[in-house]
């Protein structure tokens, strides 16, 4: 059997496919998260009047420890998350551009589709319609349907799962961070992490790019929309 016809009959019993957002729908290379992540860096800044600097280190670390920096201000200094989600996501979405090609994979998918993000379900909204793939999801679950505790928690995915009715163990999760789908495969998930070509030209924290040879992560590609097409042949 081909390597094709070995991905093909691993997702044949699917029925409902999972995306992250941020440099998973669309390639990092195009900045969009660049441009989230400068805005959370001067928001930390202003809320704890900080310098640039301090606010990046500190960004940082509580992304690493508590899922987003949201979480860790929320946790550390009581902050109230409504500003903070309105302020990161008011960005310039110009960058992306119709992808046919990839809605046209989307929509061939059979079973239903969803977007389940740390982002807002504003910043979805602007992203698939730059993408024109708006139409093609049967759902959002973004961070506030979560209860702002974002990816990698257990219970995020167990909320979402019970939210929307799905089955895991016919369900498959694409993501572009390995450690966002250690929870999915335990959950019984198929997982695909998708690092797309010029991914190392945005800057990344060097623990981003950790457990991509671990056992949690079922299928790796740098090509979305070409593994979504190979599900179909």
């Amino acid at each position: 059997m081909t390597d094709t016809a070995n991905i093909r009959k691993a997702f044949s019993a699917v029925e409902a496919w999972i995306f992250d957002l941020d440099n998973t729908l669309y390639p990092a290379h195009l900045s969009l998260w660049e441009q989230i992540d400068g805005r959370i860096k001067s928001y930390v800044a202003k809320l704890l009047d900080i310098s640039i600097d301090e606010a990046f280190v500190l960004q940082k670390d509580y992304y690493r420890r508590y899922g987003t920096s949201m979480r860790g201000l929320m946790i550390e200094h009581g902050m109230s998350p409504d500003d903070f989600l309105s302020y990161v996501h008011d960005i310039d979405h110009s960058p992306l551009q119709a992808n046919p090609e990839l809605g046209a994979a989307i929509a061939a998918l059979p079973g239903r589709k969803f977007v389940f993000t740390s982002g807002t379900h504003s910043h979805v909204a602007a992203v698939t319609r730059r993408l024109g793939i708006e139409n093609h999801f049967d759902g959002v679950f973004d961070i506030v349907d979560a209860g702002l505790l974002p990816k990698p928690h257990r219970e995020t995915y167990e909320k979402f799962l019970a939210d929307h009715g799905v089955d895991p163990a016919r369900a498959a999760m694409f993501e572009d961070l390995a450690r966002n789908l250690e929870a999915p495969h335990a959950l019984g998930m198929k997982t695909v992490l998708v690092v797309p070509e010029r991914t190392r030209e945005v800057f990344r924290e060097a623990w981003e790019f950790e457990g991509r040879e671990d056992d949690h992560v079922d299928f790796v590609t740098d090509d979305l929309t070409a593994f979504l097409v190979m599900l179909r042949l």
